[in-house]
């Protein structure tokens, strides 16, 4: 046996020493605090504190939680050059696994993303993230990768949309939305800024159209606020783009005059000949991309192409907002945006698991009504409770403090991983640890977000506190394959 072998860290540690046992202890308390609330959400005065029953949900949580250690187990037993080496195959696997689940799967509440296995249903939905993670952290970490390169950041963003096509397949949007945060993940890793506020600029145009695209400037007025504000936010966006990425201002203030034209026709539609304003917008934004062309050519370079493609695609986003909203969406998922965005008042149906999960967060008040005494959930008025709205029970039962405390906890585990990514030696420890946190980042920020009415309801659990074996099982096998990775990075590369 090799000195090598016997030795595998310079440093000589071992496996045990090189495991972060704070993240894991963060695991730990996370799946306890979780499982508690399951206990909350599905308590049944009848079951006379037999949590440990497995008819029951708590009682089958524990049963999850039970296999999820041995998981994390045999996880950090495994070689993570093995599973580095496995990454392909493994991602290869799962989509077509993701792409034949539609013909296997029953329809479950529209979606055909649950397959049978014996008595229990598995989403490989769930399981996909890691692998994908896995994919695109060793295609990544290739010599010679570089997402500044058009190639590279294709093939890196074919990776992750792959997946992201079979799940639409399945009808199951929620899961499919969670891989858009692989692109913070590249945006960590030199993807340029301008790419991740297109897409930002994209969501705040699309919902700023939607909400007022019926709602007039003024009384009577024959220009509508949706469509004026989109174009007045579009000329504002090329000028500052243009300002910040080709340092000419004299182009950026030519292309910002556009807003005083806007400025001088809506005041004379308002107190001379009333029109629609819009038409002026478009007249403007038109020989603003006309303008971007021209120094196209004439100073050969690209950024201004660049630009002017944003804006020509922002107009046309912002003109098909209405066909998605009506021919694309669901009728379900239509009403669940409208109420959001309040166009709709509808208690009775999209809108009522948002309103009695806010009635059940709120009657828990600063302290909570304590541990089995909520009773927004004790009399089953939240549906969802112990999987997509589980948070409430947190907010009826522990209050405001009990909710502070369990997103300390996550803030603790997000900023964990990003100390763990940061020091990895090698790039598919880096990028992989960043895929892991920008997961659960999102998949945080979208559920407590939607139990309080600030996002969409899309159906996404809290990791590691709602109810299910696949989605925990899915946020365990993600999480310690990053920590065995970090294990491994004392290694010396042979």
């Amino acid at each position: 046996m090799s000195p090598m072998q016997n030795n595998p860290t310079p440093h000589g540690k071992g496996l045990l020493r090189s495991i972060d046992w704070f993240t894991v202890l963060l695991y730990v308390i996370l799946i306890c605090l979780g499982w508690m609330s399951v206990c909350g959400a599905t308590y049944d005065f009848e079951q006379a504190g037999n949590f440990f029953d497995f008819s029951t949900r708590s009682g089958m949580q524990i049963v999850w939680m039970g296999t999820s250690l041995v998981l994390a187990l045999f996880l950090l037993m495994t070689d993570d050059r093995l599973i580095e080496s496995l990454s392909y195959i493994i991602y290869l696997l799962f989509v077509v696994l993701l792409f034949v689940t539609p013909f296997l799967a029953h329809d479950i509440k529209g979606s055909l993303s649950w397959i049978k296995v014996g008595s229990f249903s598995v989403q490989p939905a769930e399981f996909a993230k890691f692998a994908t993670a896995l994919c695109v952290a060793k295609v990544m970490s290739t010599n010679g990768f570089s997402v500044m390169r058009r190639r590279d950041f294709l093939i890196a963003g074919a990776v992750i949309l792959l997946p992201v096509a079979a799940i639409l397949l399945q009808k199951e949007t929620g899961s499919a939305l969670v891989y858009l945060s692989f692109f913070l993940m590249l945006y960590r890793e030199g993807m340029p800024g301008c790419v991740l506020f297109t897409g930002l600029s994209a969501i705040v145009y699309f919902v700023v159209g939607v909400r007022f695209a019926e709602q007039p400037m003024w009384t009577g007025a024959p220009v509508m606020l949706g469509p004026y504000l989109v174009l007045l936010l579009i000329t504002l966006s090329v000028g500052g783009m243009v300002w910040m990425y080709t340092k000419r201002r004299d182009v950026a203030m030519v292309l910002l005059s556009g807003v005083g034209v806007m400025a001088i026709a809506t005041l004379f539609s308002r107190f001379v000949i009333p029109f629609d304003v819009v038409w002026v917008q478009l007249g403007v934004s038109a020989l603003g991309i006309l303008y971007l062309l021209y120094h196209a050519l004439r100073d050969r370079m690209m950024s201004y192409l660049y630009i002017s493609l944003f804006a020509l695609g922002a107009i046309a986003l912002h003109y098909s907002a209405g066909f998605v909203m009506t021919d694309v969406l669901q009728p379900h998922q239509q009403t669940r945006i409208r109420v959001l965005l309040g166009l709709e008042d509808d208690p009775r149906d999209a809108g009522y698991n948002v309103i009695q999960a806010k009635i059940a967060i709120g009657s828990g008040g600063l302290r909570g009504k304590g541990f089995l005494n909520g009773t927004q959930t004790k009399l089953k008025y939240v549906p969802e409770q112990d999987t997509d709205f589980i948070f409430c029970t947190v907010g009826e039962e522990e209050g405001f403090l009990g909710c502070t405390l369990v997103l300390a906890l996550y803030l603790a585990l997000i900023l964990r991983l990003i100390h763990l990514a940061e020091r990895q030696p090698y790039t598919f420890g880096r990028v992989y640890g960043y895929c892991v946190m920008s997961i659960f980042l999102f998949h945080l920020f979208i559920n407590v977000g939607m139990v309080l009415g600030l996002t969409p309801v899309i159906g996404i659990p809290l990791p590691f506190f709602s109810y299910g074996g696949s989605s925990l099982w899915g946020f365990t096998i993600l999480l310690f394959i990053f920590l065995r990775i970090d294990a491994g990075r004392y290694r010396m590369q042979r």
